[in-house]
Protein backbone atom coordinates (compact mmCIF):
# COMPACT_ATOMS: atom_id res chain seq x y z
CA UNK A 1 0.00 0.00 0.00
CA UNK A 2 3.05 2.25 -0.17
CA UNK A 3 2.39 5.42 -2.11
CA UNK A 4 -1.36 5.17 -1.49
CA UNK A 5 -1.86 8.77 -0.46
CA UNK A 6 -1.40 11.78 -2.71
CA UNK A 7 1.21 14.27 -1.58
CA UNK A 8 1.15 17.97 -2.33
CA UNK A 9 3.61 20.77 -1.80
CA UNK A 10 2.41 24.17 -0.65
CA UNK A 11 3.17 26.37 -3.64
CA UNK A 12 4.15 29.58 -1.99
CA UNK A 13 6.00 32.49 -3.55
CA UNK A 14 6.72 30.76 -6.85
CA UNK A 15 6.68 32.27 -10.33
CA UNK A 16 4.39 30.72 -12.92
CA UNK A 17 7.40 29.13 -14.61
CA UNK A 18 8.59 27.60 -11.35
CA UNK A 19 5.09 26.36 -10.49
CA UNK A 20 4.82 24.58 -13.83
CA UNK A 21 8.31 23.15 -13.41
CA UNK A 22 7.51 21.88 -9.92
CA UNK A 23 4.14 20.43 -10.98
CA UNK A 24 5.75 18.53 -13.84
CA UNK A 25 8.26 16.90 -11.52
CA UNK A 26 5.65 16.10 -8.88
CA UNK A 27 3.53 14.39 -11.51
CA UNK A 28 6.53 12.39 -12.74
CA UNK A 29 7.40 11.39 -9.17
CA UNK A 30 3.86 10.23 -8.39
CA UNK A 31 3.18 8.46 -11.66
CA UNK A 32 6.53 6.92 -12.50
CA UNK A 33 8.61 6.68 -9.31
CA UNK A 34 6.01 6.02 -6.59
CA UNK A 35 4.96 2.56 -7.85
CA UNK A 36 8.55 1.32 -7.55
CA UNK A 37 9.72 2.98 -4.32
CA UNK A 38 9.21 0.02 -2.01
CA UNK A 39 10.83 -2.51 -4.36
CA UNK A 40 13.82 -0.23 -5.00
CA UNK A 41 14.25 0.34 -1.27
CA UNK A 42 14.22 -3.38 -0.52
CA UNK A 43 16.60 -4.21 -3.38
CA UNK A 44 18.85 -1.23 -2.69
CA UNK A 45 18.91 -0.42 -6.40
CA UNK A 46 17.54 2.51 -8.40
CA UNK A 47 15.86 1.37 -11.61
CA UNK A 48 17.82 2.15 -14.79
CA UNK A 49 14.66 2.93 -16.74
CA UNK A 50 13.67 5.60 -14.22
CA UNK A 51 17.16 7.08 -14.34
CA UNK A 52 16.87 7.25 -18.12
CA UNK A 53 13.52 9.01 -17.78
CA UNK A 54 15.03 11.56 -15.39
CA UNK A 55 17.61 12.40 -18.04
CA UNK A 56 14.93 12.65 -20.72
CA UNK A 57 12.90 14.99 -18.50
CA UNK A 58 15.93 17.25 -18.09
CA UNK A 59 16.26 16.63 -14.36
CA UNK A 60 19.96 15.78 -14.56
CA UNK A 61 21.00 18.99 -16.30
CA UNK A 62 18.78 21.70 -14.85
CA UNK A 63 21.41 24.46 -14.73
CA UNK A 64 23.51 23.31 -17.67
CA UNK A 65 23.16 25.94 -20.43
CA UNK A 66 21.20 24.99 -23.52
CA UNK A 67 24.31 25.30 -25.69
CA UNK A 68 25.69 22.25 -23.83
CA UNK A 69 22.43 20.31 -24.03
CA UNK A 70 20.98 21.30 -20.66
CA UNK A 71 17.82 23.08 -19.55
CA UNK A 72 19.36 26.48 -18.89
CA UNK A 73 17.49 26.72 -15.61
CA UNK A 74 18.38 28.17 -12.22
CA UNK A 75 19.87 26.82 -9.02
CA UNK A 76 16.50 27.51 -7.39
CA UNK A 77 14.86 25.19 -9.90
CA UNK A 78 17.38 22.46 -9.05
CA UNK A 79 16.32 22.80 -5.42
CA UNK A 80 12.64 22.68 -6.42
CA UNK A 81 13.31 19.46 -8.33
CA UNK A 82 15.04 17.87 -5.35
CA UNK A 83 12.22 18.90 -3.01
CA UNK A 84 9.50 17.59 -5.33
CA UNK A 85 11.18 14.21 -5.85
CA UNK A 86 11.81 13.82 -2.11
CA UNK A 87 8.09 13.95 -1.32
CA UNK A 88 7.89 10.54 -3.02
CA UNK A 89 11.41 9.12 -2.80
CA UNK A 90 14.37 10.85 -1.13
CA UNK A 91 16.68 8.39 -2.94
CA UNK A 92 15.65 9.80 -6.31
CA UNK A 93 16.06 13.29 -4.89
CA UNK A 94 19.66 12.80 -3.80
CA UNK A 95 20.62 11.36 -7.19
CA UNK A 96 19.35 14.55 -8.84
CA UNK A 97 20.87 16.69 -6.09
CA UNK A 98 24.43 15.40 -6.47
CA UNK A 99 24.22 15.59 -10.25
CA UNK A 100 23.01 19.19 -10.34
CA UNK A 101 24.12 21.16 -7.31
CA UNK A 102 27.44 19.34 -6.90
CA UNK A 103 28.85 17.75 -10.08
CA UNK A 104 27.38 19.99 -12.77
CA UNK A 105 28.18 23.10 -10.78
CA UNK A 106 31.81 22.08 -10.30
CA UNK A 107 32.24 21.87 -14.06
CA UNK A 108 30.23 25.02 -14.74
CA UNK A 109 32.16 27.10 -12.21
CA UNK A 110 35.68 25.73 -12.43
CA UNK A 111 35.95 23.74 -15.65
CA UNK A 112 37.69 25.21 -18.69
CA UNK A 113 35.92 25.49 -22.02
CA UNK A 114 37.42 22.26 -23.35
CA UNK A 115 36.23 20.35 -20.29
CA UNK A 116 32.78 21.92 -20.48
CA UNK A 117 32.28 21.05 -24.13
CA UNK A 118 33.49 17.53 -23.62
CA UNK A 119 31.59 16.61 -20.46
CA UNK A 120 28.56 18.87 -19.91
CA UNK A 121 26.59 17.39 -22.86
CA UNK A 122 27.17 13.93 -21.40
CA UNK A 123 26.07 15.00 -17.93
CA UNK A 124 22.89 16.48 -19.39
CA UNK A 125 22.12 13.51 -21.65
CA UNK A 126 23.02 10.17 -20.10
CA UNK A 127 25.99 10.16 -17.72
CA UNK A 128 25.65 10.17 -13.94
CA UNK A 129 28.36 11.99 -11.97
CA UNK A 130 29.72 11.53 -8.47
CA UNK A 131 31.56 13.69 -5.91
CA UNK A 132 34.41 11.86 -4.18
CA UNK A 133 35.83 13.68 -1.18
CA UNK A 134 35.28 11.55 1.95
CA UNK A 135 37.73 8.97 3.25
CA UNK A 136 37.97 6.76 6.32
CA UNK A 137 39.95 9.45 8.14
CA UNK A 138 38.39 12.44 6.44
CA UNK A 139 34.75 12.99 7.32
CA UNK A 140 33.94 16.27 9.06
CA UNK A 141 37.68 16.95 8.84
CA UNK A 142 37.24 16.87 5.07
CA UNK A 143 40.78 17.86 4.21
CA UNK A 144 42.64 15.19 6.15
CA UNK A 145 42.94 13.34 2.85
CA UNK A 146 45.33 10.44 2.44
CA UNK A 147 44.68 9.94 -1.29
CA UNK A 148 47.78 11.12 -3.15
CA UNK A 149 48.32 12.43 -6.67
CA UNK A 150 51.90 12.33 -7.98
CA UNK A 151 52.85 14.28 -11.10
CA UNK A 152 54.27 12.11 -13.89
CA UNK A 153 54.93 14.08 -17.05
CA UNK A 154 51.59 15.08 -18.56
CA UNK A 155 49.72 12.81 -16.13
CA UNK A 156 49.07 12.29 -12.44
CA UNK A 157 49.23 8.93 -10.72
CA UNK A 158 46.61 8.72 -8.00
CA UNK A 159 46.52 6.17 -5.20
CA UNK A 160 44.04 5.97 -2.33
CA UNK A 161 40.59 4.93 -1.19
CA UNK A 162 37.36 6.90 -0.94
CA UNK A 163 34.35 5.96 1.18
CA UNK A 164 30.63 6.78 1.26
CA UNK A 165 30.52 8.09 -2.30
CA UNK A 166 26.98 8.86 -3.49
CA UNK A 167 25.94 7.79 -7.01
CA UNK A 168 29.12 5.73 -7.36
CA UNK A 169 27.41 2.57 -8.63
CA UNK A 170 25.79 4.42 -11.54
CA UNK A 171 28.37 7.14 -12.21
CA UNK A 172 30.48 7.39 -15.34
CA UNK A 173 32.31 10.53 -14.21
CA UNK A 174 33.87 11.22 -10.81
CA UNK A 175 35.04 14.54 -9.39
CA UNK A 176 37.68 13.18 -7.06
CA UNK A 177 39.87 15.05 -4.58
CA UNK A 178 43.47 14.07 -3.89
CA UNK A 179 46.50 15.83 -2.43
CA UNK A 180 49.09 16.67 -5.07
CA UNK A 181 51.41 18.43 -2.59
CA UNK A 182 51.09 16.82 0.87
CA UNK A 183 53.85 19.02 2.28
CA UNK A 184 51.55 22.02 1.72
CA UNK A 185 48.67 20.50 3.67
CA UNK A 186 45.19 21.41 2.42
CA UNK A 187 46.76 23.78 -0.12
CA UNK A 188 47.85 20.75 -2.09
CA UNK A 189 44.36 19.33 -2.49
CA UNK A 190 43.33 19.15 -6.14
CA UNK A 191 40.14 18.18 -7.94
CA UNK A 192 40.46 15.61 -10.74
CA UNK A 193 37.85 14.50 -13.25
CA UNK A 194 38.13 10.72 -13.59
CA UNK A 195 36.18 8.56 -16.02
CA UNK A 196 34.91 5.22 -14.77
CA UNK A 197 36.88 3.08 -17.22
CA UNK A 198 40.23 4.66 -16.30
CA UNK A 199 42.90 2.04 -15.62
CA UNK A 200 43.67 1.67 -11.90
CA UNK A 201 40.24 2.98 -10.89
CA UNK A 202 37.57 0.71 -9.41
CA UNK A 203 34.20 1.11 -7.73
CA UNK A 204 34.27 -1.13 -4.68
CA UNK A 205 31.82 -2.36 -2.08
CA UNK A 206 28.34 -0.87 -1.91
CA UNK A 207 27.10 0.09 1.55
CA UNK A 208 24.02 -1.59 3.03
CA UNK A 209 22.29 1.42 4.55
CA UNK A 210 19.47 2.27 6.95
CA UNK A 211 17.77 4.69 4.58
CA UNK A 212 17.87 6.18 1.06
CA UNK A 213 18.75 2.63 0.10
CA UNK A 214 18.06 2.98 -3.63
CA UNK A 215 20.71 5.69 -3.78
CA UNK A 216 24.07 3.95 -4.14
CA UNK A 217 26.87 4.67 -1.67
CA UNK A 218 30.16 2.92 -2.47
CA UNK A 219 33.88 2.91 -1.87
CA UNK A 220 36.31 3.90 -4.61
CA UNK A 221 39.71 2.25 -4.97
CA UNK A 222 42.57 3.94 -6.84
CA UNK A 223 45.74 1.95 -7.43
CA UNK A 224 48.28 3.92 -9.47
CA UNK A 225 45.37 5.41 -11.45
CA UNK A 226 46.75 7.48 -14.35
CA UNK A 227 44.78 10.69 -14.94
CA UNK A 228 45.78 13.28 -17.58
CA UNK A 229 46.83 16.66 -16.23
CA UNK A 230 44.21 18.05 -18.63
CA UNK A 231 41.60 16.57 -16.28
CA UNK A 232 42.56 18.79 -13.37
CA UNK A 233 39.54 20.94 -12.52
CA UNK A 234 40.45 24.53 -11.79
CA UNK A 235 44.07 24.65 -10.70
CA UNK A 236 46.39 22.38 -8.77
CA UNK A 237 45.93 23.17 -5.10
CA UNK A 238 42.50 24.77 -5.51
CA UNK A 239 40.58 21.63 -4.59
CA UNK A 240 39.87 22.83 -1.05
CA UNK A 241 38.18 25.95 -2.39
CA UNK A 242 36.18 23.97 -4.94
CA UNK A 243 35.02 21.48 -2.28
CA UNK A 244 34.06 24.09 0.33
CA UNK A 245 32.14 26.32 -2.04
CA UNK A 246 30.42 23.40 -3.74
CA UNK A 247 29.31 21.87 -0.44
CA UNK A 248 28.01 25.24 0.75
CA UNK A 249 25.66 25.22 -2.24
CA UNK A 250 24.86 21.52 -2.01
CA UNK A 251 23.63 21.96 1.55
CA UNK A 252 20.75 24.06 0.26
CA UNK A 253 19.63 21.16 -1.91
CA UNK A 254 19.91 18.75 1.04
CA UNK A 255 17.65 21.16 2.93
CA UNK A 256 15.29 20.89 -0.03
CA UNK A 257 15.46 17.11 0.12
CA UNK A 258 14.65 17.07 3.82
CA UNK A 259 11.86 19.62 3.36
CA UNK A 260 10.36 17.49 0.60
CA UNK A 261 10.64 14.37 2.74
CA UNK A 262 8.87 16.10 5.62
CA UNK A 263 6.21 17.42 3.25
CA UNK A 264 5.63 13.91 1.96
CA UNK A 265 5.30 12.52 5.47
CA UNK A 266 2.87 15.30 6.38
CA UNK A 267 0.75 14.61 3.30
CA UNK A 268 0.49 10.93 4.16
CA UNK A 269 -0.42 11.76 7.77
CA UNK A 270 -3.17 14.20 6.74
CA UNK A 271 -4.70 11.74 4.31
CA UNK A 272 -4.63 8.91 6.86
CA UNK A 273 -6.10 11.13 9.59
CA UNK A 274 -9.09 11.78 7.34
CA UNK A 275 -9.66 8.09 6.63
CA UNK A 276 -8.81 6.22 9.83
CA UNK A 277 -11.87 5.71 12.02
CA UNK A 278 -11.75 5.30 15.80
CA UNK A 279 -14.56 5.70 18.32
CA UNK A 280 -16.98 6.37 15.48
CA UNK A 281 -15.16 9.21 13.74
CA UNK A 282 -12.01 10.05 11.77
CA UNK A 283 -8.96 10.43 13.99
CA UNK A 284 -8.38 13.82 12.37
CA UNK A 285 -11.38 15.09 14.34
CA UNK A 286 -9.53 14.55 17.62
CA UNK A 287 -7.77 17.62 18.92
CA UNK A 288 -4.63 15.69 19.82
CA UNK A 289 -4.14 14.62 16.21
CA UNK A 290 -5.03 18.09 14.95
CA UNK A 291 -2.38 19.70 17.14
CA UNK A 292 0.22 17.21 15.90
CA UNK A 293 -0.60 17.95 12.26
CA UNK A 294 -0.54 21.70 12.91
CA UNK A 295 2.94 21.50 14.42
CA UNK A 296 4.16 19.31 11.57
CA UNK A 297 2.82 21.72 8.95
CA UNK A 298 4.38 24.71 10.68
CA UNK A 299 7.78 23.00 10.77
CA UNK A 300 7.58 22.10 7.09
CA UNK A 301 6.65 25.62 6.08
CA UNK A 302 9.48 27.12 8.15
CA UNK A 303 11.99 24.73 6.60
CA UNK A 304 10.72 25.58 3.12
CA UNK A 305 11.08 29.31 3.75
CA UNK A 306 14.66 28.88 5.00
CA UNK A 307 15.54 26.71 2.02
CA UNK A 308 13.98 28.95 -0.62
CA UNK A 309 15.60 32.01 0.93
CA UNK A 310 19.07 30.44 0.79
CA UNK A 311 18.55 29.28 -2.80
CA UNK A 312 17.39 32.69 -3.95
CA UNK A 313 20.31 34.41 -2.25
CA UNK A 314 22.66 32.08 -4.10
CA UNK A 315 20.99 32.82 -7.45
CA UNK A 316 21.15 36.56 -6.71
CA UNK A 317 24.90 36.38 -6.08
CA UNK A 318 24.46 37.41 -2.45
CA UNK A 319 26.22 35.86 0.58
CA UNK A 320 24.35 32.71 1.57
CA UNK A 321 26.68 30.51 3.63
CA UNK A 322 24.96 31.22 6.95
CA UNK A 323 21.51 30.83 5.45
CA UNK A 324 22.50 27.56 3.77
CA UNK A 325 23.76 26.16 7.06
CA UNK A 326 20.60 27.28 8.86
CA UNK A 327 18.39 25.72 6.20
CA UNK A 328 20.19 22.37 6.30
CA UNK A 329 20.35 22.31 10.10
CA UNK A 330 16.66 23.07 10.57
CA UNK A 331 15.29 21.04 7.65
CA UNK A 332 17.21 17.94 8.69
CA UNK A 333 15.90 18.27 12.25
CA UNK A 334 12.27 18.71 11.27
CA UNK A 335 12.43 15.94 8.66
CA UNK A 336 13.26 13.44 11.37
CA UNK A 337 10.65 14.87 13.74
CA UNK A 338 7.86 15.16 11.17
CA UNK A 339 8.49 11.67 9.78
CA UNK A 340 8.45 10.27 13.32
CA UNK A 341 5.15 11.99 14.07
CA UNK A 342 3.71 10.69 10.81
CA UNK A 343 4.50 7.15 11.95
CA UNK A 344 2.67 7.90 15.21
CA UNK A 345 -0.39 9.25 13.39
CA UNK A 346 -0.56 5.97 11.49
CA UNK A 347 -0.18 4.04 14.74
CA UNK A 348 0.73 0.37 14.50
CA UNK A 349 0.50 0.18 10.72
CA UNK A 350 2.94 3.09 10.47
CA UNK A 351 5.57 0.81 11.92
CA UNK A 352 5.13 -1.65 9.06
CA UNK A 353 6.39 -1.58 5.49
CA UNK A 354 2.83 -1.63 4.16
CA UNK A 355 2.74 2.16 4.41
CA UNK A 356 5.34 4.69 3.20
CA UNK A 357 5.97 6.61 6.41
CA UNK A 358 8.36 4.08 7.96
CA UNK A 359 10.64 4.45 4.94
CA UNK A 360 10.54 8.24 5.13
CA UNK A 361 11.48 7.96 8.81
CA UNK A 362 14.50 5.82 7.93
CA UNK A 363 15.45 8.13 5.06
CA UNK A 364 15.36 11.21 7.28
CA UNK A 365 18.27 10.20 9.50
CA UNK A 366 20.95 10.89 6.90
CA UNK A 367 19.96 14.54 6.71
CA UNK A 368 21.79 15.32 9.94
CA UNK A 369 24.93 13.58 8.70
CA UNK A 370 25.89 14.01 5.05
CA UNK A 371 27.20 17.16 3.37
CA UNK A 372 28.14 18.46 6.80
CA UNK A 373 26.80 17.17 10.11
CA UNK A 374 24.40 19.24 12.19
CA UNK A 375 27.21 20.14 14.55
CA UNK A 376 29.29 21.43 11.64
CA UNK A 377 26.35 23.59 10.52
CA UNK A 378 26.12 25.05 14.01
CA UNK A 379 29.83 25.86 13.92
CA UNK A 380 29.44 27.63 10.58
CA UNK A 381 26.47 29.65 11.80
CA UNK A 382 28.14 30.63 15.08
CA UNK A 383 31.46 31.49 13.43
CA UNK A 384 29.74 33.78 10.94
CA UNK A 385 27.67 35.42 13.65
CA UNK A 386 30.70 36.10 15.82
CA UNK A 387 32.84 37.34 12.94
CA UNK A 388 30.13 39.72 11.76
CA UNK A 389 30.02 38.13 8.30
CA UNK A 390 26.39 37.16 8.68
CA UNK A 391 23.56 39.57 8.01
CA UNK A 392 21.61 37.97 10.84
Amino acid sequence: MAGLFAVTIVRMQLSEEDRIFQSTILRFARERIAPHVRAMDEAGIFRKDLLKEMFELGLMGVEIPEEYGGQGGSFFQSVLAVEALATVDPSAAVIVDVQNTIANNILLRWGNETQKRRYLPRLAADTVASFALSEAGAGSDAFALSTRAVADGENFRITGRKLWITNAAEAGIFFLFANAAPDQGYRGITCFLIERDTAGFKVGRKEDKLGIRASSTCELILDDCVVPAANVIGEIGKGYKIAIETLNEGRIAIAGQMTGLASGALGHAIAYAKERQQFGKAIGEFQGVQFTLAEMATDVEAARLLTYNAARLRDAGQPFTTEAAMAKLFASQIAETVASRAVEVFGGVGFTKDYPVEKLYRDAKIGRIYEGTSNMQKLVIAKNLLSGSSRK
